[in-house]
């Protein structure tokens, strides 16, 4: 079964939830072959408002100690522009949609996801360009994303401080 997963971290992030279960966007999701969309919604509303029975399947819940079942299963991810979000997906060449929250004061988020989307990793949008975003993707065109090497930057440390 074709599956959406839709994660907002430990925040509250109720417009993308909103948007995401918008009429629009399940059509578009619909049309595109997906069958199931999986909510996190952390701190917000736990029950999407949709408008009629949905076309597709729809579950969702607030918090797991952890979301990796949630991104194997998934076929696309729809995120939030958390750090920890958008990295933990891209690791698991899970193809990302990144929604920036407008709302957010100062938002550091957007310095994130506006590079990863210049570097080709994920398609950044936000809820207002979310719908167009889903009809126009090509998810062929994502570039993997390369983890990061933690042992390349220990063994830095320890030259710069004498270590080896």
């Amino acid at each position: 079964m074709k599956s959406v997963f839709v994660t907002v971290g430990t925040t509250s992030f109720d417009d993308l939830i909103a948007t995401v279960c918008s009429p629009a966007a399940l059509q578009v999701l619909q049309n595109r072959g997906y069958e199931k969309l999986v909510l996190q919604v952390g701190r917000g509303a736990l029950k999407p408002a949709l408008h009629s029975s949905p076309p597709l399947a729809v579950e969702a819940f607030r918090f797991k100690d952890s979301l990796a079942e949630d991104l194997r299963r998934a076929d696309l991810v729809i995120s939030h522009a958390g750090a920890g979000s958008c990295l933990e997906t891209l690791e698991k060449g899970k193809p990302l949609i990144v929604v920036t929250n407008e709302k957010l004061m100062n938002n550091h988020q957007l310095e994130l996801a506006k590079q990863l989307d210049r570097d080709g990793h994920v398609f950044c949008c936000n809820c207002s360009t979310l719908v167009e975003t889903l009809q126009s993707m090509d998810l062929s065109t994502l570039k993997p994303f390369s983890p990061g090497q933690p042992e390349k930057f220990a063994s830095f440390l320890d030259k710069v401080f004498g270590f080896q």
